[in-house]
């Protein structure tokens, strides 16, 4: 069978999504979701013939891990995104999820929001540990730097797409 997500489709469409080196870039907080629901949604993609970026396994060794990460970002169709309680508590994780979203408005990427054990609301609204979280950013950073405002904006963003909440609502 086909994979039309990796441009082997005899049709021609506006992704060429031949030129992806990943399907998939998994965006997540380690500590909260790695041995847990990221490694099997990784399992589940591989399965499935989806090449996933996880960033333990492919990160470049002897590279910038950011810039490492935001090309990864940049060389991935889609990305899906697990916000889970301590995802904002992670300044990787945010930067990455700034980069993820430039990408969906420049390079017409697809995103998509998992909700793991959390409110969209809490994201959207930045209450409980979001808040907490950028409030303890705010400390080391300025509460009205460019880059605090970029991470709020991000957050709200991703809480307005649809995704999925794994509470069940």
């Amino acid at each position: 069978m086909e994979h039309p997500v990796r441009g082997e489709s005899s049709t021609s469409n506006s992704t060429d999504a031949s030129k992806w080196k990943y399907d998939v870039f998994l965006s997540f907080a380690g500590d909260d979701t790695r041995l847990k629901f990221t490694s099997q949604l990784d399992e589940a993609f591989k399965r499935s013939g989806i090449k996933t970026f996880l960033d333990d396994v492919d990160l470049e060794r002897g590279r910038d891990i950011s810039q490492n990460l935001f090309q990864a970002i940049e060389d991935s169709l889609c990305a899906v995104v697990v916000l889970s309680e301590n995802y904002a508590n992670s300044k990787w994780c945010l930067n990455e999820l700034q980069k993820i979203l430039e990408s969906r408005k420049t390079l017409q990427r697809q995103v998509f929001p998992i909700f793991y054990d959390v409110d969209p609301a809490d994201v959207r609204k930045q209450t409980k540990s979001f808040g907490n979280a950028l409030v303890e950013h705010e400390k080391k950073f300025g509460k009205n730097t460019t880059k605090m405002q970029n991470w709020r904006d991000a957050l709200f963003e991703i809480s307005n797409l649809s995704g999925w909440d794994t509470r069940g609502k």
